[in-house]
């Protein structure tokens, strides 16, 4: 029984492990923020059934948190360093208005 739950435990870390990372991703310039985040967010943020692209705590709310969050990354999200300037501004703000409220 222990076996079987250390390699459920390695699997879920392996899983969670494959989103956290840095991506190299740079956006054209005049990239759309829906443009960016299909083609990269969706790789592990699915759009929900009401078409909301994802639901946000209070505290990411705000174009200048989800510019963070992309740019540095977290737990289990990886890293977008290279989007940055207006085509970042884009991306939060379509995450902004294409989402909702937890």
């Amino acid at each position: 029984m222990k076996k079987i739950i250390g390699l459920l435990a390695v699997s879920a870390l392996i899983g969670l492990a494959g989103c956290a990372k840095t991506d190299p991703y740079t956006p054209a310039a005049d990239a759309s923020g829906e443009d960016i985040f299909y083609a990269n967010c969706t790789k592990c943020h699915k759009p929900e059934n009401d078409g909301k692209v994802m639901s946000l705590s209070a505290k990411m709310s705000t174009k200048e948190a989800i510019i963070e969050k992309v740019q540095k990354g977290g737990m289990t999200m990886s890293s977008f360093p290279n989007i940055t300037g207006e085509p970042a501004q884009r991306l939060a703000e379509f995450v902004l208005k294409n989402s909702r409220a937890k």
